[in-house]
């Protein structure tokens, strides 16, 4: 069975193979300005529109590039993933592509829309209780009984590789327009997408500055970062950011982010519904807490960004349509 916790570390070369295998498959987002932000910031500031992404948001890119990867042996015994509810989407859909059975296990206080849609893509959806059980061993224990394979939602060079092709298509789009990024701002939680973004960004951009955005009391990379060792959270609720909760950095994301990572910055439940409005109003997108984090960070540290081409990543859309009534309103 492939080891959820490999150490093989990807490289650009994967990211490379990973999109060709969505190429025709996944979206490529686009990239967009608004004058508004640029004025607000005195600079140039482009957002990477993933909440178009399929499912709502990034995950769909490392999921299907993994059980894309799946010979026919291991499709049969199905997968099994865990998730607040992106990954678990992402999981659901690419499985319904390749007509393998998902399970998924999901913490009870998952946003109502996240487990819905999960379940609506076909997958069996097993909850826990976050705080009181461990969703990893819940998942290993299925793994060991049923024969399906674990579908990491970070920690996992197959899903690395998935979501590096996010920042390329960045790249490749500045590129396009004769433009460098100076700063890329990334959502950050178990850290697979930044992870992505370092693989990429090391190799096509290497003067990038790469900066990861967490929710305050969540930053557990930052602090594991300026430390040099994988700290853990010592809380692991009460943030609107469900997405961004993962008790610590993975083994394998870690080892790769701290060597091209600059620096964190936090914010707070305020800061994120004020960037979930400002993305309403003015780029007329939906766009859930935990994918608003990297806009909060720009919205409240403008003066950081000024003169500088700034890469802003709006890694999901999954939002309970109660909660953002209030948000917008």
């Amino acid at each position: 069975m492939i080891d959820p916790l490999s150490k093989t570390t990807p490289n650009y070369k994967d990211v490379l193979a990973a999109s060709k295998r969505l190429k025709n498959i996944a979206v490529k987002t686009p990239l967009i300005e608004n004058s508004h932000l640029n004025e607000l910031v005195n600079g140039r500031v482009f957002l990477k529109a993933e909440t178009l992404q399929h499912t709502g948001s990034f995950k769909f890119r490392g999921a299907y590039n993994f059980l894309s990867q799946l010979n026919e042996s291991y499709k049969k015994k199905g997968v099994v993933a865990y998730s607040s509810g992106n990954h678990a989407q992402g999981v659901a859909a690419a499985a319904k592509l390749l007509k393998v059975n998902a399970t998924i296990i999901m913490p009870s206080d998952a946003p109502d829309i996240k487990l819905k849609q999960t379940r609506a893509l076909g997958a069996k959806v097993i909850t826990y209780v976050r705080d009181k059980e461990n969703r990893e061993e819940i998942a290993i224990n299925f793994s060991q009984k049923t024969g399906s394979t674990i579908i990491p939602p970070y920690d996992h060079p197959w899903t690395i590789s998935g979501q590096g092709t996010v920042a390329l298509e960045i790249l490749d789009e500045l590129d396009r327009i004769g433009l460098n990024a100076n700063k890329i701002l990334v959502c950050c939680g178990g850290g697979g997408l930044t992870a992505g973004t370092v693989t990429t960004v090391s190799k096509k951009s290497p003067y990038s500055e790469i900066i990861v955005v967490e929710p305050v009391g969540y930053d557990d990379t930052a602090r594991s970062l300026k430390e040099g060792q994988i700290l853990k959270n010592k809380i692991t609720t009460n943030s609107i950011c469900d997405a961004l909760l993962a008790p610590s950095p993975g083994n394998l994301t870690f080892q790769i982010n701290k060597k091209f990572v600059s620096c964190g910055i936090a914010v707070t439940d305020e800061d994120v519904i004020k960037a979930m409005s400002f993305a309403w109003q003015y780029l007329k997108l939906v766009v859930e807490p935990s994918g608003a984090v990297a806009l909060a960070a720009v919205l409240k540290q403008k003066n950081y960004f000024s003169n500088l081409n700034s890469v802003v990543i709006l890694s999901g859309a999954n939002v309970d349509p109660e909660f953002y009534s209030r948000v917008i309103k």
